[in-house]
């Protein structure tokens, strides 16, 4: 049996990028209209200041859109009818390494990237169904017409 107090000592261990993996990726900053997110089976109205982990779906309504704000700065900006999955993301507050991915699987995306697009622009990753788009560290709009798959 596991004691509490090694549990304790091995999760302190850790490196902080290993403990913020886990932690939120970001926040919903505003929500006009219907937004809702799916955590796993869960399906919950979306709200400013609403936490988004990583593996969350974004679903805006017709009349529906929302900002987010990833914890490496990264503006994220989707309108109507549009479907964002937050696939991937690891933030190190102190030395800006990390990761993200995400996908787009209908509707239209505005990005502003953040820290981790000038830091490790190789880690930044925006999927459609039909391509991949690798950021550099900059500020772009994506859109995508096709039915929902899933």
């Amino acid at each position: 049996m596991i004691k509490p107090q090694w549990l304790l000592a091995a999760l302190l261990a850790l490196p902080a990028t290993q403990l913020q993996a886990s932690g939120p990726a970001g926040t919903v900053k505003r929500v006009t209209g219907q937004v809702q997110v799916e955590r796993g089976a869960e399906k919950l109205k979306a709200e400013p200041g609403m936490a988004l982990f990583e593996a969350d779906k974004v679903r805006t309504g017709s009349d529906g859109a929302v900002g987010i704000t990833l914890r490496d700065e990264t503006l994220l900006s989707a309108g109507a009818n549009s479907l964002l999955v937050l696939d991937k993301f690891s933030f190190d507050q102190t030395t800006h390494q990390g990761a993200m991915q995400a996908s787009l699987k209908r509707g239209r995306l505005a990005v502003a990237t953040g820290k981790l697009a000038k830091t490790s622009p190789q880690t930044v990753e925006f999927h459609t169904p039909a391509s991949i788009l690798g950021v550099r560290g900059t500020e772009f709009a994506l859109e995508v017409n096709a039915h929902e798959t899933e």
